[in-house]
């Protein structure tokens, strides 16, 4: 299971990227979700503008097997979304720390940041 050290993560399964001027990131799911979801064949994400509070839904993931809601890991406004998911959602399945990310965020509060499990801490939750 691959759980890049650089980023954060939360017990929902998303990860986060914060970007070098600490008041944006881009959000998407671990690799364990998408294993645990398998093929992932729909994903459906709120607009660009949308804000949204800690642990608020920003979207779903339909796979084969199931449907699975997102949740924001930080409060902030949608301000990208990753268009490439519409028409490649296995995307996720493939690259999720790359070519699969979904949501980019700017920051209501940056502090919140330091709420999220670190590598370490993810890897030891999911064993």
């Amino acid at each position: 299971m691959n759980v890049p050290s650089e980023l954060r993560y939360t017990r929902e399964h998303e990860w986060v990227r914060i970007e070098d001027d600490g008041t944006t990131a881009t959000i998407g799911i671990t690799d364990f979700a998408q294993r645990e979801l398998g093929d992932i064949v729909f994903v459906e994400l709120e607009p660009e503008g949308t804000a949204l509070g800690k642990n608020d839904v920003f979207g779903t993931v339909e796979a084969v097997k199931t449907v699975s809601e997102l949740y924001m890991p930080l409060s902030g406004t949608i301000i990208a979304l990753n268009e490439d998911l519409e028409a490649r959602p296995e995307l996720v399945n493939e690259d999720p720390y790359g070519g699969g990310w979904m949501i980019r965020v700017q920051l209501k509060a940056p502090s919140e940041v330091d709420t999220l499990l670190s590598a370490d801490e993810y890897a030891e939750m999911v064993g």
